[in-house]
């Protein structure tokens, strides 16, 4: 598979290693020590660990890991049985090393609003399990080896096909599989794409969660294609307009307009006219007389009609007055 990136404009020029790393922070993956990743002594006879030496444990490690790179370019399935869990997902071995699945890429899996004990037993009950799985992460030095579930499910030769045909500027649908504080993972049919929070939307957006669902089917815009690392990065916000490249010619000063005070600060408050589009209620056009805060005037919800009083397109900026006349 190529190494290159392909990117629109407006995208970073290369996905960054914070894709995953965002995810594994996340609580999806918990690092297990180094002796865990490198050796299963698990399946290693007694008699063996008195003989083995630690220069044999490490070449059959790194033939191991040349051998699964094989495994995952060839996009094969795996039959891996589960041997342990984390509040992420579940824990599986392959020869001397050990993989990781999180819960997101589990066919079935405890959902978000579960309680944690519920989360860990449902998990937990899965030890022991015979899992169908694909290989869609695999970093050596880093002792980095993810599976997927998921993956398995579609025909071999479908991920490198999808990364081959998506192209930036694609339209594209795909099913949300996990939320976080980060954005919003999208399964594009056996390969995850990544709408980062500053994608979502136009306007404020306070968790990904406010928006959208897991389970739920979305059409994205696709941002960049990493053929690399298999990573994907998608928008939503891009399917739309930028409301701010024509506000100039829907608005003009002096007009009065209706909005919601989405967020009352020291210095004043921010209306939304639109979404994607706020302006500041600077303190000095709030209200006639003294008053100690903004938050004494208006409060976040509160339905207000103001006046126009600049607009800079460019710089993304509009102010409002309170004072009507």
């Amino acid at each position: 598979m190529s190494t290159h990136v392909r990117s629109h404009n407006g995208a970073v020029s290369s996905l960054e290693e914070s894709y995953w790393a965002a995810l594994l922070r996340e609580g999806e993956y918990s690092h297990v020590s180094s002796a865990d990743t490198t050796t299963n002594y698990a399946t290693l006879a007694r008699e063996d660990l008195e003989t083995t030496t630690e220069e044999a444990i490490i070449d059959d490690t790194a033939n191991d890991w040349h051998t699964i790179s094989h495994i995952m370019q060839n996009d094969e399935i795996l039959e891996l049985i589960v041997v342990g869990f984390n509040r992420g997902g579940l824990l599986v071995e392959w020869r001397s090393l050990r993989g990781f699945v999180p819960a997101s890429q589990l066919v079935s899996f405890p959902q978000d609003g579960a309680a944690n004990d519920q989360r860990r037993l449902s998990l937990g009950e899965r030890v022991g399990e015979s899992l169908q799985l694909r290989i869609i992460e695999l970093n050596a030095e880093k002792n980095r080896l993810i599976f997927s579930e998921r993956a398995a499910q579609v025909k071999s030769g479908t991920r490198e096909e999808l990364l081959r045909r998506l192209k930036p500027g694609d339209h594209t649908s795909g099913i949300i599989t996990n939320l976080c504080d980060f954005g919003a993972f999208v399964d594009l049919g056996g390969v995850e794409g990544l709408v980062h929070i500053s994608e979502l939307s136009w306007g404020r957006v306070g968790h990904p969660a406010d928006i959208l669902e897991r389970g739920q089917q979305i059409q994205v815009y696709v941002l960049e294609v990493d053929d690399n690392t298999s990573r994907i990065a998608l928008s939503l916000k891009r399917l739309h307009p930028d409301p701010w490249a024509t506000v100039g010619q829907r608005y003009r000063i002096g007009e009065i307009v209706e909005g919601r005070i989405t967020n009352v600060v020291d210095f004043g408050a921010f209306a939304c006219i639109e979404e994607g589009l706020e302006g500041l209620i600077h303190f000095s056009e709030l209200a006639e007389g003294h008053f100690l805060h903004p938050r004494n005037v208006v409060d976040e919800g509160d339905v207000i009609r103001a006046r126009i009083l600049s607009i800079d397109g460019r710089n993304r900026r509009l102010g409002l007055s309170l004072r009507l006349s």
